[in-house]
């Protein structure tokens, strides 16, 4: 969908075990979490390539080698704050 707007917000919430989180199920499957160091280690990154009209269109990145694979907009976002949080290891 075009013309939508995504605000991300980077927070540190305290304890992961404190939190009560209840996200909206129209829109959240499931809420999980990926340490730091999970995340910058080179074998849990990687890039999936688009094809649009059967011709190369367009490569996003994509974290893998966990129960969850992060993709899409999600990975977009994760690569961004991982250059702000740690440009000398990413």
């Amino acid at each position: 969908q075009q013309g939508q707007m995504v605000a991300p917000v980077v927070a540190n919430l305290g304890p992961l075990e404190d939190l009560t989180l209840t996200p909206n199920p129209d829109e959240v499957e499931e809420v999980f979490t990926l340490p730091l160091a999970h995340l910058l280690r080179e074998e849990n990154q990687g890039y999936t390539h688009f094809r649009t009209a059967g011709r190369y269109g367009y490569t996003l990145p994509v974290f893998l080698n966990g129960p969850h694979k992060v993709w899409g907009l999600t990975a977009i976002i994760t690569e961004l704050t991982l250059e702000l949080l740690a440009p000398d290891r990413y």
